[in-house]
């Protein structure tokens, strides 16, 4: 008897293991929305590093976690690298393309607690007097990844986080927008009341 369950267990885990073989070796995951905010207002929060952890629920300030930053802002090689204690994640983003304001191609390394590369790519198209901003991030899976699709959808749980960064992404670029709105908008108004103040003197004279 105890044969017969011992062989029935083997069979069910061999075609287990024979059914997460034959999912998908490559994954994507994709999310957009539209912003009231120019692309080059948009691009310069996803191109600086420095300002990602405003508005990425994956970069969100943490005190058990030190990041490192490397390369200028915006440019092919800038990078952030960070390693916490408290979970004992460890991985670094990297600027791998640029094309602004219209696409960023970035590198994505993960190191621990498990090894992988993934591609991701943000793109910016015009969209009225908007943007619309597309986060799209691809890569391989592996047995273990393969394993957990079984019972977790993976494209359901990164893309709420995916929603979730773009909507504050959208609030910071819109705010940022219309400050940058007010400040051009005060400056031409100086910039149109001093001919007449100067105008107005010479006429006293």
């Amino acid at each position: 008897m105890l044969k017969k369950i011992l062989l029935g267990v083997a069979v069910a885990l061999v075609a287990f293991i024979g059914f997460i073989a034959t999912r998908p070796s490559t994954f994507k995951i994709e999310r957009s929305t539209t912003v009231s905010a120019p692309a080059d207002v948009v691009y310069a929060l996803v191109a600086d590093f420095h300002k990602v952890g405003t508005w990425s629920p994956f970069l969100k300030p943490d005190p058990t976690r030190t990041d490192t930053y490397a390369g200028t802002p915006a440019t092919v090689g800038h990078s952030i690298a960070w390693a916490s204690s408290d979970n004992a994640a460890e991985g670094k983003m990297t600027i791998a393309a640029v094309n602004p304001p219209e696409q960023l191609q970035l590198e994505l390394e993960f190191i621990k607690p498990f090894k992988a590369t993934n591609g991701t790519v943000f793109r910016f198209e015009r969209a009225g007097n908007g943007t619309t901003v597309t986060w799209v991030m691809t890569g391989q899976n592996g047995f273990l990844n393969k394993a957990v699709s079984v019972f977790m959808d993976m494209d359901k749980l990164v893309g709420a986080d995916f929603e979730a960064g773009l909507a504050t992404l959208k609030n910071l670029s819109e705010a940022e927008a219309k400050k940058l709105a007010e400040a051009k908008a005060a400056a031409q108004a100086a910039a149109n009341a001093a001919p007449n103040g100067t105008v107005a003197s010479d006429t006293a004279r």
